[in-house]
């Protein structure tokens, strides 16, 4: 893994920072992209952090990609866990929702992985992994604009993959279930969180898609569902 970058998106959330910490194990050098401003103040030394990052921006992700590759000289690896969830009905929701969950789902990924896909077609083996989500599969009730965003990320996802089969790059989403975070507790006090997938295993999977040994894995879905 020597001399490997990995970018993560999200970078400074829950999971971006299960998945920050485990690269960092791995050997990846990494650089953590947040949208928010201040930098995690408890990561390992050495990580990258690039806080106040608009990815729907399109000028902007592009001088970000420049700018990472100028400092570590290659990018080998996307993973975009930038994104958000809004639980609400059509009739009682606001219809705002909709273009807001598509632009922090859908936008922030396509960009991120537009702007870094020249870098990333440079690397020996190209890796970009997203995240969708099982519920897109089939929505439940509440679930509607959360599920068409993420439903975008899986046909970018595929849609991507097949564009790029002539190159080393491969692309992937993996599809979770609910992640045990601190605010899914507080929202699901009733609810077993040993059943939900912890942030690390998620970020393990993650990071093995991002990893040499997946080389034969591209435009997969891959459910990680833990035992929801």
């Amino acid at each position: 893994m020597s001399g490997k970058v990995i970018a993560i998106t999200g970078g400074f959330g829950i999971l971006g920072e299960a998945a920050v910490r485990l690269a960092r194990k791995q050997g990846w050098t990494v650089v953590a992209i947040d949208r928010a401003e201040k930098p995690r103040e408890t990561y390992p030394d050495g990580v990258d952090q690039r806080g106040g990052v608009d990815l729907t921006d399109a000028k902007a992700t592009a001088d970000l990609f420049n700018a990472i590759v100028e400092k570590h000289g290659r990018l080998d690896a996307l993973l975009n866990i930038a994104g958000g969830f809004r639980w609400e009905t059509l009739e009682d929701g606001s219809i705002e929702s909709w273009d807001f969950l598509y632009e922090i789902n859908v936008k922030t990924a396509a960009t991120a992985c537009k702007m870094a896909l020249p870098y990333l077609k440079a690397a020996p083996s190209g890796r970009i992994v997203n995240v969708g989500a099982a519920g897109a599969v089939k929505a439940g009730m509440g679930m509607g604009a959360y599920a068409a965003s993420k439903a975008g990320v899986m046909r970018l996802t595929e849609a991507l993959a097949e564009e790029l089969k002539s190159t080393a790059v491969t692309v992937n989403a993996v599809l979770p279930s609910i992640i045990d975070t601190p605010q899914n507790r507080q929202d699901m006090p009733d609810t077993d969180p040993d059943i939900w997938v912890k942030p690390d295993d998620l970020a393990a999977v993650m990071l093995f898609l991002a990893s040499d040994d997946a080389r034969a894995i591209t435009g997969a879905l891959l459910p990680v569902t833990g035992k929801v």
